[in-house]
């Protein structure tokens, strides 16, 4: 049973080299886009299967279904088996057909959704968000395996940026789109909806993603692109240079800088709609309104971080993390002390928020370490700092649910949250990953 599966999964074997010059250039080219733009769509939509919990907590707890607690818990379960999933699958990526590991992934997740969406049980919701995690967890290191199997090292810098602001066009829909089903039809649409829609977006994937190239009778991407600035392709095997990963300082403290800001990161994900329900009184209407600013500056951040670097700083990632870190802490610490009743602030501050971590994410969960190591391991590079982001991301969310749900007042039969010890957890955690990613400053790319 295992050995068939793998075997499904594993990449194909490398078939004879395309000798007509032009059709090989105009095949390769169609494939580069073909799964460049794949990517960026297919892992948008992972993101709006993973967080519909975050646009219903007010929902389900309105409708006494679960608490700010056992939605932490719940949350927390999704991001534990993630991050073990990232580390896992982010090894097994860089042995896989990633057209079929990558698809599969999200119509598994895209079932557990709508299965989400008809249970009431609180064993049946962390069950199955257990199991959205692991699927879940299939999305990112694929999508950089593919970008290091097909654009070389020049290139590589300004197609990561992009790709990275992906999620943001997924929690875009999300926050808003989600958050329009669920004020219509209820906090079930808010997963079910996903789930069908997922389903329609893996089936495309299976046709439109790829293998790496050399399985197409495709050259090498450094040799079809001359450029050899990351030195010539390792003769050693997977499994040697994956042990490399694991014993580079740079690399576990990048992995601790990411996973500071992971609690940052997904402290704004998976409660500010709901913050911004209870403190500043906004409808989720409204509230997804706010949130949206979030991924769409994030995206502009992500989007410009890794051409900025390329272009400005020679592809040196140092003083722009500085810069993108500090504005992901100013914008959190606005979005905090704004009194109600200023929306254009809070936009303001989410904006400023998500710029920051569009940056963020770009750099620190992975393209700085990418860079410095073989890219023929970059899926476990990837897994490794997904590991420790993840967990910092799932430490975050049942502190941050105990935390909230603590500091709760009754009265006359309204409650009332005080998010201030969160904020104070969050923006300490946004800071230390400040300091520990200054820690390599002087790190350069892989000559």
């Amino acid at each position: 049973m295992i050995n068939p599966l793998l075997t499904y999964f594993k990449t194909g074997p490398v078939s004879s080299l395309l000798t007509d010059s032009v059709s090989l250039r105009r095949f390769y080219e169609r494939k580069r886009w073909s799964i460049f733009l794949s990517l960026i769509v297919g892992y948008a939509f992972f993101y709006t299967c993973r967080l519909g919990l975050s646009v219903t907590k007010k929902p389900l707890l309105d409708a006494g279904v679960m608490t700010a607690s056992e939605m932490g818990i719940v949350g927390s379960v999704l991001l534990y088996v993630y991050a073990v999933g990232k580390f896992v699958n982010g090894m097994l990526a860089d042995h896989a057909n990633i057209r079929r590991f990558m698809s599969w992934a999200l119509l598994l997740s895209a079932i557990v959704n709508i299965a989400f969406g008809y249970t009431n049980l609180f064993i049946s919701f962390v069950v199955l968000w257990g199991l959205n995690g692991w699927f879940q967890s299939i999305g990112s290191a694929p999508s950089v395996v593919s970008i290091c199997q097909w654009f070389s090292n020049r290139e590589r810098g300004t197609r990561y940026g992009i790709w990275a602001g992906a999620h943001n066009l997924g929690e875009g829909l999300t926050f808003v789109g989600v958050a329009w089903l669920v004020g219509h039809f209820g906090w079930r649409a808010g997963f079910v909806g996903p789930g069908l829609i997922c389903t329609v977006v893996a089936l495309v994937l299976f046709q439109t993603l790829g293998d790496r190239p050399q399985t197409y009778g495709l050259p090498h991407v450094a040799d079809y692109k001359n450029d050899h600035s990351a030195g010539p392709p390792p003769t050693e095997s997977t499994a040697v240079l994956q042990k490399l990963v694991f014993r580079n300082p740079w690399v576990w403290i990048l992995a601790l800088s990411c996973a500071m800001m992971y609690v940052a990161r997904y402290a704004i994900n998976n409660w500010a709609i709901l913050f911004l329900q209870e403190t500043k009184h906004y409808s989720l209407t409204e509230a997804g309104f706010v949130m949206g600013t979030y991924p769409v500056t994030g995206f502009i951040g992500a989007a410009a971080s890794g051409w900025m670097s390329d272009k400005f700083f020679g592809s040196r990632r140092n003083l722009p993390t500085l810069i993108y870190g500090l504005l992901q802490t100013g914008g959190m610490i606005l979005l905090f002390l704004v009194p109600p009743g200023h929306r254009w602030l809070d936009v303001a501050a989410m904006g400023l928020f998500g710029f920051g971590v569009g940056g963020l994410i770009v750099f620190l969960a992975g393209l700085i370490a990418v860079d410095i190591l073989p890219k023929a391991v970059a899926g476990t590079v990837k897994g490794l700092i997904g590991l420790f982001a993840y967990v910092g991301a799932g430490t975050q969310d049942w502190i941050s649910g105990f935390l909230i749900d603590s500091h709760k007042t009754i009265l006359a039969g309204r409650t009332t949250y005080d998010f201030a010890p969160a904020f104070h957890f969050w923006i300490g955690a946004s800071l230390l990953s400040v300091v520990l990613a200054s820690c390599a400053w002087n790190v350069r790319p892989r000559e």
